[in-house]
């Protein structure tokens, strides 16, 4: 029995001295661990209550200006009244949503597009619920904002363009990125674009120049406390956001709006260029739409009417659209038939309204015939036969090779996306395409700029200022852009000048084609131009018999485009100017308007004469 008492005793105190020793272990872990938290790791610690804080709230930058040849604005940014909900500070969003409601109400679609973007991405990124509110619902929010648990009052910027259709095309419009869009942007930028409000160029010079645009997010940092809330902002140790860069173009605000408002809501466009520089003036579609609605994201229905108009408001006519470019190509043709000596410039030939060609007859627009006529008279009356005529003798590859050096077919890059080649054909392109061998009855089509060739507004415009000033000017739509200088055309001077006689008579003198129009209307400057008619369907035997006869006749598709190309002053040009409206049913549909807007470029030039300016409804000249 004492045997026993004494075993126990002895398990007892070994295990009190393990337990004592554990202890003891544990009291000297403990210990060495409180020293290394409070001792070796302390700046460690330090830094991490440091982050938890302060914060860093993400400064976005202001978005650079677009502005025209003169320095005024033609895409800004304004402040934007808007609320923004934090998924994780609110809770559920729906609820928070319910409770936003007698505030701000929100539609079906709103409230998913909300819980849809919540859905999609981390709770702590802001979500946008409304922005371009007015003064009293943003001030009754605010003064709910204690009630209203993730909802946050906040002014922003959002893009403004104040000329509104007038630029569209050429502007593009800004949008909030998508997912895409962030993937193709780099890592670092990720925070930017997932900022609520945010928003990149999504078409024209908001996306072609972004970069420059953009600019460089800054930093705010706050002092908060342990449920988050703001103590106080310490700007001293923030860091400013860099503005983007404005981009300078070189269009005319002035020509731009009042081309566009000209075109009114034909299908058209009008490009204007200087013949010296080749910087543009006016690049305008028509008809347009408002990049404004864009900018908020625009509604299915507004979206709808847009892409079901007949005349494609979406569509930048200008650099996208290709036509025959009819009568006006023939100041080419003629240009080439001088330069090669085909024809002698007094020598005739005789239109009688038609010429057989193997079994098809080839007309002339004037179907009674314009009789004896030379290269001026045929350049004045726009004689098709005389072209045919000299077409055969220069051959498709000479065509080809002069057409080439006024642009035609040339691909140019203005700094926009967009912009079409065109067709300059030859025997090798055709069989390429057709797999069919060149016919003179091609050549024929080509001497009138009907058949395979076809141009855009703004090859129209590059070939009439080189035409104009004899050199090989190519477009720019941005200021101060490095352009080397332009070097001659290449073309005998005297062939030139013969041309733009020609050209001046189609204006100037009765019997020209334009001649009607009565001239620039601005004291005794003279203008220069070339009417152009782009077949776009014929009219059938069997629909004459019916009573087709005229364009009129027809449905708006099927009718004819009219261009009109021109310039001015015709006696030392600096300024082309090319309209064309789709389906005018002829070129006459072209003609004034393109008179109209070069009339307003030149009065706008300094060296114009005094008080043209003011007679056109303006205050004084700028300058263009």
């Amino acid at each position: 029995m004492r045997a026993d008492r004494q075993e126990q005793d002895l398990k007892f105190t070994r295990r009190a001295l393990l337990m004592a020793g554990a202890g003891g272990l544990a009291f000297l872990g403990l210990g060495a661990r409180l020293y290394s938290l409070q001792v070796l790791e302390t700046e460690r610690y330090r830094l991490m209550s440091e982050d938890n804080q302060f914060n860093f709230n993400l400064l976005p930058p202001s978005r650079g200006r677009i502005l025209d040849r003169f320095g005024v604005a033609v895409a800004d940014n304004r402040d934007s009244y808007r609320v923004l909900l934090v998924p994780e500070q609110s809770g559920d969003v729906a609820s928070a949503l319910d409770r936003l409601q007698p505030f701000l109400p929100l539609g079906n679609y709103e409230r998913e597009r909300i819980l849809r973007t919540a859905r999609s991405q981390r709770s702590f990124h802001a979500i946008t619920v409304a922005d371009d509110l007015d003064w009293n619902t943003f001030a009754s929010i605010n003064l709910s904002a204690p009630d209203l648990a993730g909802v946050t009052p906040d002014v922003g910027e959002v893009r403004s363009y104040p000329y509104g259709p007038a630029f569209a095309h050429v502007l593009g419009y800004v949008q909030p990125p998508n997912d895409e869009d962030i993937a193709n942007n780099p890592r670092d930028a990720e925070r930017l674009l997932r900022h609520p409000g945010f928003r990149i160029g999504k078409t024209g010079v908001e996306i072609a120049r972004e970069s420059d645009l953009r600019g460089e997010s800054g930093a705010l940092k706050t002092e908060v406390n342990a449920r988050g809330r703001v103590i106080r902002e310490l700007p001293e140790q923030s860091t400013e956001p860099v503005a983007g860069r404005d981009v300078v173009l070189t269009l005319d605000a002035d020509i731009q709006r009042y081309a566009h408002e000209r075109l009114g809501q034909d299908s058209g466009s009008a490009v204007v260029m200087d013949v010296n520089t080749g910087e543009l003036i006016a690049l305008v579609s028509s008809p347009s739409f408002d990049p404004n609605l864009f900018v908020g994201g625009i509604s299915s229905a507004d979206y709808a009417a847009l892409r079901e108009n007949d005349r494609n408001p979406l569509f930048q006519k200008s650099i996208q659209g290709t036509y025959p470019p009819g009568s006006t190509f023939k100041a080419v043709v003629a240009a080439a038939a001088l330069e090669h000596g085909v024809v002698p410039p007094s020598e005739t030939v005789r239109c009688t309204g038609s010429v057989r060609l193997g079994d098809r007859e080839f007309h002339c627009w004037r179907r009674r015939g314009h009789g004896l006529v030379n290269l001026r008279e045929a350049v004045k009356t726009s004689c098709d036969i005389y072209f045919y005529e000299i077409a055969e003798r220069l051959g498709i590859d000479r065509l080809h090779e002069m057409a080439t050096r006024f642009g035609i077919g040339e691909q140019f890059d203005i700094g926009i996306a967009g912009v079409r080649r065109g067709n300059m054909p030859n025997p090798a392109w055709k069989r390429s395409r057709y797999d069919q061998g060149w016919s003179t009855g091609d050549t024929y089509n080509t001497g009138i700029g009907q058949g395979f060739v076809t141009a855009s507004p703004l090859q129209l415009a590059v070939m009439t200022a080189r035409v104009a000033s004899g050199r090989a000017v190519s477009p720019t739509l941005y200021r101060n852009a490095m352009m080397p200088p332009a070097q001659h055309i290449g073309v005998n001077d005297d062939a030139l000048a013969q041309v733009r006689d020609g050209l001046r008579a189609v204006v100037e003198e009765a019997g020209g084609t334009s001649f009607s129009l009565g001239g620039l209307g601005i004291d005794d400057i003279e203008m220069a131009g070339k009417t152009g008619t782009a077949q776009v369907y014929s009219i059938t035997a069997a629909e004459r018999e019916a009573g087709v006869r005229e364009q009129e006749d027809l449905p708006w598709r099927l009718r004819d485009h009219g261009l009109f190309m021109c310039y001015a002053p015709a006696d030392n040009p600096k300024y082309a100017c090319v309209v064309v409206i789709e389906h005018g049913g002829g070129s006459s549909a072209a003609t004034r308007p393109a008179r109209d807007i070069l009339r307003r470029v030149v009065a706008r030039d300094p060296s114009s004469r005094a008080g043209v300016f003011a007679d056109l409804g303006n205050d004084r000249p700028g300058g263009a």
